[in-house]
């Protein structure tokens, strides 16, 4: 350093001892720091309760789009099922199928014969069966 930068004074370094030097804890250093994390914790706590539900919304929100998407897929296989039903029970696929692939015939009218399903019998009610030529023919 030159003295023409500083005036007529002439800076000298000089060494210092801080050996005597005692650092006391000041108690409002103490303070403000758990004043602070109090602060930064209700802020993290707020954030938490703030954010929480709206990530419940948006979960909830995803879920009942899942849940559209299956119900959708569900109906379409329900009309596809419900087409194959009613193409399985068309009488006229059945009969081809009976006569073509499996050889069956329709039987003549005179060995056709009607089977009926009595109700159970009650205590006043005496069954009696017919004699078998007088069975009922169906034509």
């Amino acid at each position: 350093m030159s003295a023409d930068s500083h005036g007529p004074f002439v800076l000298l370094p000089r060494a210092a001892d801080n050996s005597r030097v005692v650092r006391e804890v000041d108690p409002r250093a103490s303070r403000n720091l758990w004043l602070l994390l109090g602060l930064v914790a209700g802020l993290v706590i707020g954030m938490a309760f703030y954010a929480w539900p709206r990530l419940e919304a948006q979960r909830l929100d995803e879920t009942a789009e899942q849940m559209q998407r299956k119900r959708e897929r569900l109906l379409e296989q329900n009309r596809k099922l419900l087409l194959e039903k009613a193409s399985l029970e068309n009488l006229d696929r059945v009969q081809t199928i009976a006569t073509r692939d499996l050889g069956l015939a329709t039987p003549e009218p005179a060995r056709l014969f009607v089977a009926v399903k009595l109700p159970p019998p009650n205590g006043n009610t005496q069954v009696v069966s017919a004699p078998a030529r007088e069975q009922a023919r169906v034509n």
